[in-house]
């Protein structure tokens, strides 16, 4: 069993803060900047500024949930920077161009943020 220090998974919490800070930002831009968009991208983009906001703080919080040397916080917050970037970079996207064939990666990152959540659930060590 490796032990590594506790540094090794700041980033979680550093990259987390800077995510979530962000998807403040973008729920901002959303909610007053999108205005004369259609309706249906509008929630699109509302979707992936949310479930940046969610991810964002469960990736900051990773390391507190999961031990500074644990397996399954590593794979957990790797899981959880893929998911937000390609779910809500797509989303972001497809509301932004208002084309939905930009939103390919979507599923992608959706099966990553599953896959951040089931590290935390079931792995160990």
């Amino acid at each position: 069993h490796l032990s590594h220090s506790p540094a090794q998974m700041m980033w979680q919490r550093v990259v987390g803060g800077l995510s979530g800070a962000m998807s403040v930002g973008t729920g901002a831009y959303g909610a007053h900047g999108l205005k004369g968009k259609e309706g249906a991208y509008i929630k699109v983009y509302e979707t992936g500024s949310r479930y940046q906001l969610v991810h964002s703080a469960i990736l900051a919080a990773t390391p507190a949930i999961c031990g500074n040397s644990s397996r399954a916080g590593k794979i957990a917050g790797a899981c959880f920077v893929t998911g937000i970037a390609l779910f809500s970079g797509s989303c972001y996207a497809v509301a932004l161009s208002e084309d939905r064939s930009v939103g390919k990666l979507a599923p992608v990152g959706g099966f990553a943020l599953i896959g951040g959540w089931l590290s935390l659930a079931i792995l160990r060590r």
